[in-house]
């Protein structure tokens, strides 16, 4: 997959935004929380996501897959390429990071208008 076709997959989620943050990085988000990084710096491009624990594991035997610097204690993971696995599971993957990370910004709103509703 290309950086185009990447930033084209990201944004086709509903309510994702991107934005450059810390140099030459493309955060894609959901509800302000980030699912995938971009980082268009490196060369060759390479894109970090969250994992779940046990996927987590499993990626990191595959070459070219590391934890995430500074983000690895939380279940992300690095693709040093772009094509370390193929299209399709990138995409499955980024799928996934987008799901947890919704699921959890869902959550926390929730718990915030619960907590409004109680203070009145």
């Amino acid at each position: 997959m290309n950086i185009d076709g990447l930033r084209k997959f990201c944004l086709s989620f509903p309510q994702a935004k991107e934005k450059l943050q810390w140099g030459e990085n493309l955060c894609f988000k959901i509800g302000g929380k980030i699912f995938a990084i971009l980082n268009l710096g490196a060369v060759p491009p390479s894109v970090c996501f969250k994992c779940d624990p046990e996927r987590f594991s499993e990626l990191l035997e595959t070459e070219g897959i590391v934890p995430a610097p500074y983000l690895g204690r939380y279940k992300w993971v690095l693709l040093q390429e772009l094509d370390v696995v193929r299209d399709d599971e990138l995409e499955q993957l980024i799928s996934d990071s987008f799901r947890m990370v919704s699921a959890k910004t869902s959550s926390r709103k929730r718990s915030a208008a619960k907590k409004r509703r109680k203070v009145r």
